[in-house]
């Protein structure tokens, strides 16, 4: 009888606790909703199994290593921990993927409007106002959130989640869960979230505006561009380099034609085995003492407002662009500002589509969707500078 109490007793079932099981069903939450309605799949069936995982009683999944005092090793450690600290801690996973993203992307629809770049840097407006909001609510004891917890909060209205990860694994790690789930869950839902706003800023006539064909951008342009982003971004401002390095590199790959296997490796192979890892990763961090409490929620809605500003302010600067202006651009092309790639691009497609059957703007639009992910890594860099460098 002493083997069986014990055997119990050692048991999940013995020692789940209630915050145990609404993780593990905010895990199966996140399952379903990757699964059967196809949010964000790729991240959110690893995050969600992930929690899964590290909310099961006794498993020690995430347990950190137990040395005894001469420094022998008692306990080897749990495999979500070393995942964690491997990859994300260390800032590698996000840089990796960022990478492949890199190669993936073409900036050519850029290159032929430059003045798109603008749309990716009013995109920006929706983190720093979320930052000074969070802060405000921390200043009044609303939430709990330092300054570091506010820039990790706000990041998220770039609807991009490896800097989002990138840097809130530096400056808040306990935050880690939450602020990847609203990443990833505001990315998925691009295409409820800002045709409402799109519509509500633009009249119907702005909406059918028909924008001309782009023009031919050379190899040379490509190759030559990121590049030179790379050294004027790096030289301004080092902090934004770890991000737009591997960016650009991945995207050098891709131009430069003479190493295609690599290219290919870093866009398929390489991107989806790291894309396995670093969601796993953040469902470490989303155990029921870090995720479970008022902060979650307010980090949830942070951003959801972060990432509306961002969409509003996108469309708001080509408007203005438009009054200074005698040719015109559709104020749709602004809302992909947001550097949710690609599917912020298809939404104003689909948009300027449903205005006029004519009116094809995904190319177009790609041009700011490119320059948001740009702007999303600078300003991850402006956050990292200025938080750490803070007396």
């Amino acid at each position: 009888m002493d083997d069986l109490m014990n055997l119990y007793l050692s048991s999940g079932i013995a020692q789940i606790d209630i915050g145990d099981f609404v993780m593990i069903s905010v895990g199966m939450l996140l399952l379903y909703l990757a699964i059967n309605h196809r949010f964000e799949p790729l991240l959110l069936v690893p995050i969600g199994f992930g929690t899964v995982l590290v909310n099961i009683p006794g498993a020690g999944f995430d347990a950190a290593p137990i040395y005894d005092s001469l420094g022998y090793l008692q306990s080897p450690g749990g495999l979500l921990y070393y995942i964690y600290s491997a990859g994300i801690e260390t800032g590698l996973f996000p840089l990796v993927i960022f990478m492949g993203v890199g190669a993936m992307t073409d900036f050519s629809p850029l290159l032929a409007n430059p003045k798109t770049l603008l749309l990716g840097a009013a995109a920006q407006v929706g983190i720093f106002s979320t930052v000074l909001g969070a802060v405000a609510l921390g200043h009044f004891g609303i939430f709990d959130f330092s300054l570091r917890d506010a820039a990790s909060i706000g990041i998220i209205g770039g609807a991009d989640g490896p800097t989002a990860i990138f840097v809130t694994s530096k400056l808040s790690p306990d935050l880690l869960g939450a602020v990847a789930v609203a990443a990833y869950s505001y990315m998925a839902l691009v295409p409820i979230i800002q045709p409402p706003i799109m519509r509500a800023l633009t009249t119907s006539e702005e909406r059918t505006i028909v924008m001309r064909q782009l023009r031919t951008v050379s190899q040379t342009e490509r190759i030559v561009f990121p590049l030179l982003l790379l050294m004027m971004v790096a030289m301004l401002l080092p902090d934004a380099a770890p991000l737009l390095g591997m960016f650009c590199f991945g995207n050098l790959m891709r131009e430069c034609g003479v190493v295609n296997r690599l290219s290919d490796t870093t866009q398929n192979a390489l991107i989806n085995t790291v894309t396995i890892f670093l969601g796993l990763g953040v469902g470490s961090k989303m155990s029921a003492d870090k995720f479970l409490n008022a902060e979650t929620l307010g980090i949830l809605a942070l951003g959801a407002i972060a990432f509306c500003i961002g969409t509003a302010a996108g469309v708001l600067m080509a408007k203005a662009m438009n009054a200074l202006s005698k040719q015109k651009i559709n104020p749709l092309i602004g809302a992909a500002g947001v550097s949710a790639v690609p599917m912020a691009a298809r939404v104003v497609n689909r948009v300027g589509l449903e205005a006029n059957a004519q009116n094809h703007l995904l190319m177009h639009a790609m041009g700011p969707n490119v320059a948001g992910v740009i702007g999303s890594a600078v300003a991850a860099g402006v956050m990292i500078n200025l938080v750490t460098n803070l007396p």
